[in-house]
């Protein structure tokens, strides 16, 4: 039940990332360990913290610099595949979700302020520390995985858009309800074809909402309700059994 209704524009670039003239930055925290010599060398050669933090990095980019971002990213549970040094589709959609935690600008671009959110390990707040569930934060646009009582993952999602469509002869509202739900219907099986569009793997938690996969998860809501994450992400969850009945889904 999940077509994008209709884009809306992102926040705009963050101050030293694309589009955006970069700030008067005090040195990172990395750079102040190297010691003061260094420190001194580095300004006195022109360098200052956005190129101690690392080198911008967006989708396209391949080499050690997105190997070590990926290794980055995983390490504080912000799934991006097995790190390739290639900064592709996986490794956009854990960006956004660490400029999400951070409350920066959401344009996958990895400048000197995502760079200061990884080297502060940011992670979002949640409500399920305990047990293991689904946690989507509805204000933010993500979805936090605790297993153990302990994050295992963080992904970029989308859900509903708030807009009006019309489905079964009727108008409805693209929302995504509230509440502490169980999954009770899974599809394993791959795409799954719904009046609404294409569901990858979905793991159903209440009616007709649910987690699954999709080739679309912009950095707003924008589903009919569901809760989409990449494709990726869905085979990499069900591989390690966190769709199952009973599973715990808390939306908030």
């Amino acid at each position: 039940m999940d077509l994008t209704i209709r884009p809306r524009a992102d926040r705009p670039p963050e101050a030293g990332e694309a589009g955006a003239l970069p700030p008067l930055a005090l040195p990172s925290r990395r750079l102040l360990l190297l010691g003061v010599g260094t420190l001194g060398a580095g300004l006195a050669l022109g360098t200052g913290a956005a190129d101690a933090a690392g080198p911008t990095l967006r989708k396209g980019d391949r080499g050690s610099a997105v190997a070590t971002l990926q290794k980055r990213l995983n390490v504080l549970r912000y799934w991006c595949g097995t790190p390739d040094g290639s900064f592709g589709h996986l490794t956009q959609q854990a960006v956004f979700a660490v400029q999400k935690a951070a409350g920066l600008g959401r344009d996958g671009v990895v400048g000197a302020r995502t760079w200061g959110a990884l080297d502060a390990g940011k992670q979002p707040s949640r409500r399920i520390t305990s047990g293991s569930g689904f946690e989507v934060d509805l204000s933010r646009q993500l979805l936090i995985l605790t297993g153990g009582g302990r994050i295992a993952c963080i992904l970029n999602t989308s859900t509903g858009s708030g807009e009006r469509y019309y489905s079964g002869g009727r108008w409805k509202t693209a929302t995504t309800p509230k509440g502490d739900f169980r999954m009770y219907r899974l599809h394993s099986g791959g795409w799954q074809n719904g009046p609404l569009g294409n569901l990858y793997r979905p793991g159903y938690y209440d009616r007709g909402w649910a987690i699954h996969g999709s080739t679309s998860i912009p950095t707003y809501p924008a589903s009919h309700g569901c809760s989409r994450i990449s494709v990726g992400a869905s085979d990499y969850l069900w591989a390690r059994g966190w769709f199952r009945t009973g599973q715990r889904v808390l939306i908030r």
